[in-house]
């Protein structure tokens, strides 16, 4: 076997000189600390042109789910969920009894006449 094999083996075509640190400009960025209500700490980046308004108070953690804010001695709680409503709840709060009754009279009535059941 001989020695002093090939040159390039083992690095990609055009990687430039061996030991090159400088693989491109990394922009200038802000780490931004997240908390959410179990300790658990997100840091997020953002470029460090922004402005301050832009940079959300609020996260959803990818550690548990719950939201994440900023400051660490009081985290944002979790809103509070509310239940499935089907299509029938949502008419409940719309219509009264009284009305729902004429209506539904109504339209029996209105379906009696096209059987001729009147």
């Amino acid at each position: 076997m001989a020695t002093g094999g090939n040159a390039i083996r083992g690095t990609r075509v055009g990687a430039g000189p061996m030991g090159e640190q400088d693989h491109g400009h990394h922009a200038d960025r802000v780490a931004v600390s997240y908390w959410d209500a179990l300790g658990n700490e997100t840091v997020r980046y953002f470029a460090a042109g922004i402005a301050a308004e832009e940079i959300p108070e609020t996260i959803d953690s990818p550690h548990s789910g719950l939201p994440a804010g900023r400051d660490k001695e009081n985290p944002p709680a979790l809103a509070k969920a509310e239940p499935y409503k089907t299509h029938l709840a949502y008419v409940k709060e719309r219509r009264t009894d009284e009305e729902a009754d004429a209506l539904l009279e109504d339209a029996l009535q209105q379906l009696r006449e096209r059987r001729g059941q009147s």
